[in-house]
């Protein structure tokens, strides 16, 4: 047998994580059934992609595969910087000859760190009897890297942030909806209250308030350098953090970009709207901050139109900004969109002939669509009155389905429940 110290190293590291493992949280994304495809995991850092992983692994465990028959390389790890992927494969299968003759399963965490990817990858696919897993932190390996490098050969799951049920789990709080009394509610609404603020990254769960606070102003900073800065070769740092900023302070609102513009200039700062366009691409593909167009017939309407912004979790816009009380209502609606991407949703937002506003216009795989007006607090007339108008309007122009959800009617059903 021959000596391959790194990896045995790697190897060795592993597998003690393994055996360690406990008490993982079962995440509601599920890769695809499909041994024939490469399953790829997309997300921002530190969402739990690599948890993801752990969690597929420990499942083909389970089922008495061979620990043998299992790579795991982590190229979030500063060790592997100067070791190639080929070359660690190779040095696998040489270290177990034995998997030439026998199915192997290959896990790549965070292969965008990987030079020419994509290349190896496919040779990889095309030449071993192996299923391969990758993650990556990148929303374009979901979509143009994907599609165009895979060539039909990957099948992706994006990876969230814990979803409000998931961080019940995570904090081993059981809950009886069957009988929805006002205990009921009041003990949802409380736990619902501290999603909120703590939001679901899940290396927080149980960290005290104030290190929860300073740990998600690290992940922004560490995304922004390393996954939008650093990668996207960005000279001008200062103006991409304060532009992140701004966009966290304006979620749940309109963000045109020619006002940044302006701000800027007022402020006598210098940079041109194309890099600031391109500037906000690069926040949404590290997965910080997604921006929602809105509905129309015509592509130049909507793609010229302000968006509306979300952010990635309720716990970063929290850390990033002070007055909670006025948040509630956009922090509510930040919840529901991301719940709609959990599901598989392409979303907009629609204006009404009357220029009433609907949140969420969302559209499943299939093509069917669905508008949800979202509605923290329904108690005084007007309110109600308004979100009805509005949605009762958009049904009738669209001639499709909608409703409006309340934080009563979100924690009584346990989510939003459809699938695409």
């Amino acid at each position: 047998m021959k000596k391959h110290p790194i990896l045995q190293i790697l190897l060795g590291e592993f597998h003690d994580k393994m055996e360690r493992l406990s008490d993982l949280v079962v995440r509601e994304a599920k890769f695809p059934d499909a041994p024939s495809k490469i399953k790829v995991a997309i997300g921002m850092r530190r969402a739990g992609k690599t948890y993801f992983l752990y969690q597929q692994i420990l499942k083909l465990l389970a089922s008495d595969i061979a620990k043998e028959t299992i790579l795991y390389l982590n190229f979030g790890d500063y060790r592997l910087s100067e070791n190639r992927l080929a070359g660690l494969v190779d040095a696998f299968y040489e270290l177990y000859p034995e998997n030439h003759d026998r199915k192997c399963y290959l896990f790549f965490d965070e292969i965008q760190n990987v030079p020419n990817w994509p290349t190896i990858i496919r040779r990889l696919h095309d030449s071993k009897n192996a299923e391969i897993y990758l993650t990556g932190s990148s929303a374009k390996l979901l979509s143009k890297e994907i599609s165009t490098n895979l060539r039909g050969r990957s099948l992706a799951v994006e990876i969230w942030p814990y979803s409000f049920n998931e961080f019940l789990t995570a904090k081993k709080i059981t809950i009886d909806r069957s009988l929805y009394d006002k205990k009921t509610q009041d003990k949802l609404t409380q736990h619902f209250n501290h999603y909120l603020s703590e939001g679901g990254f899940p290396e927080i769960t149980w960290f005290e308030p104030d290190i929860q606070q300073r740990t998600l102003q690290d992940y922004l900073d560490v995304v922004a350098y390393r996954d939008i800065i650093e990668r996207h070769q960005i000279k001008n740092p200062s103006t991409v953090k304060a532009m992140i900023l701004s966009m966290i302070h304006n979620i749940g609102r309109p963000f045109a970009v020619n006002k940044f513009y302006n701000d800027l200039k007022s402020r006598g700062l210098s940079i041109s709207k194309d890099a600031l366009y391109e500037y906000s691409d690069h926040i949404e593909d590290a997965y910080l901050i997604f921006q929602v167009p809105l509905f129309s017939e015509s592509f130049r309407k909507s793609e010229t139109s302000p968006k509306k912004l979300y952010a990635i979790d309720p716990g970063l816009i929290r850390a990033l900004t002070l007055d909670y009380e006025s948040d509630l209502g956009r922090l509510f609606e930040n919840v529901i969109f991301l719940d709609l991407k959990r599901l598989g949703f392409k979303i907009s937002t629609y204006l009404t002939s009357q220029r009433h506003e609907v949140d969420f216009l969302a559209e499943g795989a299939r093509g069917e669509k669905r508008l949800f007006q979202v509605a923290w607090n329904i108690q005084d007339d007007k309110t109600l009155k308004r979100e009805e108008r509005a949605l009762e309007a958009a049904k009738k122009e669209l001639k499709i389905d909608g409703e409006i959800i309340t934080l009563d009617s979100y924690l009584s059903s346990g989510g939003i429940r459809l699938t695409c």
